[in-house]
């Protein structure tokens, strides 16, 4: 959560950290503030609400210098306010810092701190390490420091640090040392971007695009000093050490709207690009197998694993129920499919040779990591899907396959969703072959899974279709999602995005679960939207929609083209090719992430900044 942006160098700071913060709001948008340094002076700017608050706040009362940093919130500690946004001064203003994270002991530390003179304006946890980094400050100033020498400052961040527990990610300007910028981190992501005698700071690399191609991916425990001698990074336990210089490779396209009006409508319609991507390079026809080349293990390790964990959050999660059903399928391993925030905390039984699948979209979900690195901590294999390159989850697993889906900056994930299904789906081709999967098999999998780009750009027509079903139900306040096999996820996923972006209960069950409890929410206001493609039990899925219609509930029926018998039940239908049963969540999810679309934007929703959302979860 929460989006930080720095910078120092020549050009005029202002600009930079306003644009940085708006290409971060996905991260947070309670409130925003920078903090610019010049002449000694540190101004702050903050206001609670988006960006463009702080933007018009920010035209009003300017500020001008060439080194500050920005912060866009998403609050833990506090209310969104104006005393609770970043940055936060601390001391007598010897230093302001902004953070992203959460401080656990923030609350024995404040104790502490007001014990010793020091007062609080705002709620946070942030505020706390503002205090306590100006009280070290001024303690090695009375032993004798000089307080303009950048070693100075370095040993109040670092004997700061020591005190915290929990994750950070802060990036800090010294009033006394004002060309100097210094960025840490520990559980939550920085990126920095070395330019022309410029340094640039943010939480992820959207801002650094069209700024610099050159990045240093933070790692935890490490501080980076940046000023005119250059940068250095110094690690809590191994000290100093050479920059590990990266190229990014995104130009400003990836994060332009484009002639769409949302990034989730643009999004949407970049799917059979992304879904091409997934596979570029990855299927090989002659094998009959997909191919990966970040898995690091040989096919003979790959045959010993006898079970295999998926675990994810929210959207993610969705995906690795797909890809349970994708694996026993075609390979006959075992899966099991955990919350990741629950698995961190449990103790399953898993063998020597499990092998751990962390799934997530940018690769810094906090849930998904830790869960990851107890899975690691105890010996299992661990493997990364993600789409962000240089993230924490990928550098930290044993080995991962990357999705290449672009920056997704909607919040309600969609072209991750499909590129997560996508890759999983080789993913059980590639351990299917290597043990019962036949030949033939494998090749008309590829054959089908070469033509699904083609078939979901095709269900991308139903646009029209499902924005006038979107007008006939967007006043409705309850929704149902049925589904079965394969489609029962996807039914989930429907259901999570209506919620997402529209604020309507909706709850996603296997239909065959209905009769069980969930019919009894079924009346004239609940529409039920089935997922009732062709497939080996299409027979039960009508019947599951027939018990619904005799109770006098409306039904949007997910059907394949010319299905008649799904028309003459359902009151509406919306139509998508007729693919394979286990490709069918890749063109299934496609009208119901436009459904959410539809009726978000009819109840006047913040599609791209829902509340109380944020894209990467990076606290728990």
């Amino acid at each position: 959560m929460c989006g930080i942006v720095g910078y120092l160098g020549k050009r005029d700071v202002t600009r930079f950290l306003i644009e940085g913060l708006h290409r971060l709001e996905y991260r947070g948008y309670d409130s925003a503030g920078i903090a610019v340094g010049k002449d000694g002076q540190i101004s702050v700017r903050k206001k609670t609400g988006r960006v463009g608050e702080l933007a018009a706040l920010v035209d009003t009362s300017p500020v001008s210098g060439t080194v500050g940093i920005g912060h866009t919130r998403w609050a833990t500690h506090g209310e969104p306010n104006d005393s609770n946004s970043h940055p936060h001064i601390g001391g007598d203003g010897s230093l302001v810092l902004v953070h992203n994270g959460v401080i656990e002991n923030y609350s024995t530390l404040k104790q502490q701190l007001s014990q010793l003179g020091y007062r609080f304006e705002s709620e946070t946890d942030t505020e706390v390490v503002a205090h306590l980094m100006a009280h070290h400050l001024a303690e090695q100033v009375k032993l004798g420091s000089d307080p303009t020498d950048v070693e100075t400052c370095l040993a109040a961040i670092e004997l700061t640090l020591k005190k915290l527990k929990g994750t950070y990610g802060v990036a800090v300007l010294f009033r006394d040392c004002p060309d100097t910028l210094i960025a840490a981190r520990n559980g939550s992501p920085l990126v920095l971007g070395i330019g022309d005698d410029e340094f640039f700071i943010a939480s992820d690399s959207s801002p650094l695009i069209g700024y610099t191609d050159e990045v240093v991916y933070l790692a935890d425990h490490e501080i980076a000093v940046l000023n005119a001698e250059g940068m250095q990074v110094i690690h809590r336990d191994s000290g100093r050490q050479a920059p590990n210089i990266q190229t990014l490779n995104q130009v400003s396209a990836d994060i332009d709207l484009g002639e769409y009006e949302h990034y989730m409508l643009k999004e949407i319609f970049e799917q059979p690009t992304t879904i091409e991507n997934a596979m570029r390079g990855r299927l090989n026809y002659d094998e009959a197998t997909a191919i990966f080349g970040g898995l690091n293990l040989s096919s003979q390790q790959l045959r010993q694993i006898d079970r295999i964990v998926l675990t994810a959050c929210g959207t993610s999660w969705h995906a690795a129920l797909v890809g349970e059903y994708l694996i026993e399928e075609f390979a006959r391993i075992p899966v099991e499919v955990e919350y990741a925030s629950e698995l961190r905390y449990r103790n399953p039984p898993m063998s020597d040779q499990t092998m751990v699948f962390a799934i997530t979209q940018s690769g810094e979900t906090a849930d998904t990591l830790a869960a990851m690195k107890e899975c690691k901590r105890k010996g299992h294999t661990t493997m990364a899907i993600c789409n962000v390159v240089g993230s924490t989850i990928a550098r930290e697993a044993d080995g991962g396959i990357y999705l290449h889906a672009g920056p997704e900056i909607g919040v309600a994930s969609t072209k991750a969703f499909t590129s997560q299904v996508t890759v999983l789906t080789l993913l059980a081709l590639y351990l299917g072959r290597m043990r019962h999967l036949s030949y033939s098999a494998g090749q008309n999998i590829i054959r089908k899974l070469k033509d699904i780009p083609k078939q979901v750009e095709k269900a991308l027509e139903c646009h029209e279709a499902v924005k006038t079903i979107a007008e006939k139900y967007a006043s409705m306040n309850n929704f149902l999602y049925l589904g079965r096999l394969y489609n029962f996820p996807v039914a989930l996923e429907g259901a999570l995005k209506l919620k997402e972006i529209s604020y309507i209960h909706a709850e996603g069950y296997p239909a065959a679960e209905m009769k069980h409890g969930p019919i009894a929410l079924v009346d004239e206001q609940t529409p039920s939207v089935f997922i009732v493609p062709r497939c080996g039990i299409y027979p039960k899925v009508i019947s599951n929609l027939q018990e619904v219609k005799a109770r006098k509930g409306p039904v949007i029926a997910i059907a394949c083209e010319g299905d008649d018998r799904v028309a003459e039940l359902a009151d509406d239908v919306i139509y998508v090719p007729d693919v394979d049963e286990c490709l069918q969540p890749l063109v299934a999810s496609i009208p119901l992430q436009l459904l959410a679309y539809h009726i978000a934007i009819l109840r006047d929703c913040n599609v791209d900044r829902p509340r109380n959302l944020a894209k990467s979860v990076t606290v728990e």
